[in-house]
């Protein structure tokens, strides 16, 4: 129970509800967009290999008209014969090729003997410094070219076709929309203009077959989501561990207890015959010396100590100078510096 409302705290609850949070977004939403990206940039790498291993093929043996689009004949490249329509031309604006701004220019193109019409990205110019560039017009009259068929982008709320300098724009390549803003019906679909056919702009290189980076990031996104929960369960293991050492230390058992007592008594013990032992040394001492002078003032008087055990040998150490041959005047000047 104590360790329960150890955890109950608002600190450490934040920690759980970050822990949690953080590994269901992992989960939820972070590896399965960097995973989806890879999925989908294996698909987009897969169906370029086989579409440029495949010769190209009239256009309505692939997408005939009203089937929409399918996603599984994006990059096939198809035979088209018909008429560009200038009239309906649009400008792509703010894209870029081999890392240089471009405007790529999609052109509609009626398909010979129908009505219907496709839009064509043409390639792209290179825009001039405040002005819409000169776009070379694509021949009159009916044609062949050869492209391969592409999905549309899309557009975003806000970012659908206007005129901007003279020129209808956009911001992607979205057939559906240069029909809303051209008023004629089109594909859902366009095409990209192969290389050195008529009316072509610069070329746009096919994409690098590379899966990219997405795959190791979605694993490391899962690492991260299972490594999130495992560090708060090591911060609570550890937690708990230091609590439990702490209040062993603390426990005190009647052994220990008797034992504590007992050292403390020896310890006083010791205390007290090393204190009683101090004492003796410093009187003997004391007195020793206090006899000392006594008998050396005896001994300047010319006093006879009775003293049996006291021996008058001058040559053992701690007495003084033979003092009863010395003169009168080496006496007198013992006698100030010793008193007596």
């Amino acid at each position: 129970m104590r360790v329960l409302r150890t955890f109950l705290r608002p600190g450490w609850i934040a920690l759980a509800v970050v822990v949690v949070a953080f590994a269901a977004l992992c989960f939820s939403i972070l590896a399965p967009w960097q995973l989806g990206k890879n999925s989908r940039t294996s698909e987009r790498n897969h169906l370029i290999e086989q579409a440029v291993s495949i010769a190209p093929v009239p256009l309505a043996s692939v997408a005939p008209a009203g089937s929409g689009f399918r996603s599984d004949t994006e990059w096939r490249e198809v035979h088209i014969t018909g008429t560009f329509l200038t009239d309906k031309q649009a400008l792509v604006r703010l894209r870029s090729v081999d890392e240089r701004p471009a405007i790529e220019v999609l052109t509609p193109f009626r398909v010979a003997g129908s009505d219907r019409v496709l839009v064509i990205d043409r390639g792209y110019v290179r825009p001039e410094q405040g002005q819409t560039p000169a776009v070379p017009a694509p021949p009159a009259g009916q044609v062949t070219i050869d492209g391969r068929i592409r999905a549309s982008e899309g557009t975003t709320p806000g970012r659908g076709a206007a005129t901007v300098d003279g020129a209808l724009s956009m911001y992607t390549i979205d057939p559906t929309e240069l029909s809303r803003a051209t008023t004629t019906a089109m594909d859902p679909f366009y095409i990209q203009i192969s290389p050195n056919q008529p009316g072509a702009l610069g070329e746009i290189p096919l994409p690098q077959l590379d899966s990219g980076p997405y795959l190791s990031y979605g694993l490391q996104w899962l690492a991260f989501g299972i490594m999130a929960p495992l560090g708060a369960g090591y911060f609570i293991y550890a937690e708990v561990r230091q609590r439990r050492r702490a209040r062993a230390g603390t426990a005190v058992t009647p052994q220990t207890a008797s034992s504590a007592t007992a050292d403390r008594a020896d310890s006083a013990e010791a205390a007290e015959t090393a204190s009683g032992r101090a004492a003796s040394i410093t009187s003997a001492a004391t007195s020793d010396r206090a006899a000392r002078r006594k008998r050396l003032r005896a001994e300047l008087r010319g006093d006879t100590i009775a003293d049996d055990a006291v021996d008058h040998d001058s040559s053992r150490i701690g007495l003084g100078p033979d003092t009863d041959h010395a003169p009168a005047d080496v006496r007198d000047k013992l006698t100030q510096r010793y008193g007596g």
